[in-house]
């Protein structure tokens, strides 16, 4: 049974997030809060191994939450579940294209899924800074994790100043992380 809903929660993924991997993750955040798969650190979590690894994120996260509810057999049904719906919009897109490329409706429809996509990604934004940049406190001061947010604008000022590869920061924030934890 869960391998069914895990396909069926990632065909939904597929099919709304329009935008990319990081729109998925609105979505992700729902599934956490409706099944109790995964928390929302682990959603974090899903971000760091989604971005550090090669391939869409979308599909990295499917496959990271399918691997940590049912194992390999989950990896694989959540994938299929997130993907098929772009085989089969891309299959009917393909049939249509050069009829609808000009219609004014198919433009519109695109000018309206533009900032929607937009809101979306920009929303997981924010549920990620939330996670990583707060503590829970109610304290003012103590509510943000300033090492994190330290760390953060230093690295965002290194990317900006020299052009390195996106795999150095990957790495460096890796090295960072692993000192960091260690010292504790």
């Amino acid at each position: 049974m869960t391998l069914i809903l895990l396909f069926y929660e990632f065909f939904k993924v597929g099919l709304f997030s329009v935008g990319g991997g990081l729109a998925t993750l609105p979505f992700l955040y729902d599934i956490s809060d409706k099944t109790g798969w995964f928390t929302h650190g682990d959603i974090t979590n899903l971000i760091a191994v989604s971005e550090s690894t090669p391939g869409p994120i979308g599909v990295n996260a499917a496959t990271y939450v399918g691997y940590l509810t049912a194992g390999l057999p989950g990896a694989v049904i959540a994938t299929i579940g997130l993907i098929t719906p772009s085989i089969i919009v891309i299959l009917l897109v393909s049939q249509v294209l050069e009829r609808f490329r000009t219609n004014r409706l198919v433009e519109d429809l695109f000018y309206g899924l533009r900032p929607a996509s937009t809101g979306l990604i920009a929303a997981a934004g924010f549920l990620v800074m939330r996670s990583v940049f707060l503590t829970g406190s109610r304290h003012f001061l103590a509510m943000f994790q300033w090492g994190q947010i330290l760390f953060a604008i230093v690295l965002f000022i290194a990317i900006e100043k020299f052009d390195k590869h996106p795999a150095v920061y990957i790495a460096i924030s890796a090295v960072a992380g692993i000192i960091f934890h260690l010292s504790r």
